[in-house]
């Protein structure tokens, strides 16, 4: 059964880090670009980075210089490396698979991508 699970979610003080990290298992992990999107509950789904298959990568203004993504495929493992972490990061946090994109140069639209994970939740606390 193809599927990916996020891990590494939970309570973090502001100005910390965590490394959330996605598993994909079921399905083929190398070659697809991956992504990393989050959801609070007053606030729509944003694309928050992605990496491609190639490795190019891409985060979004308002995390660039504290989140990166990175890759081993050796693992199928994608990871979000988020540091400095500020209150505004608090959501659930998912991974996505897109067999669609190749390479990144901007973050890809949601419905570009085909498979997701159930997602952490990351607390930032003040």
């Amino acid at each position: 059964q193809a599927q990916l699970v996020e891990t590494g979610g939970g309570l973090v003080q502001t100005g910390g880090s965590l490394r959330l990290s996605c598993t994909a298992s079921g399905l083929t992990f190398t070659g697809k670009a991956m992504g990393w999107f989050r959801q609070s509950p007053e606030k729509e789904r944003e694309g928050v980075a992605a990496i491609g298959a190639d490795d190019s990568t891409f985060a979004i203004h308002s995390v660039k210089g504290r989140f990166s993504v990175s890759r081993d495929n050796a693992k199928n493992t994608v990871y979000l490396h988020m540091n400095n972490v500020q209150p505004e990061d608090t959501a659930m946090y998912f991974c996505a698979l897109s067999s669609r994109v190749h390479n990144i140069l901007a973050m890809p639209r949601d419905v570009f991508f085909d498979a997701w994970g159930q997602g952490t939740q990351v607390t930032v606390s003040s």
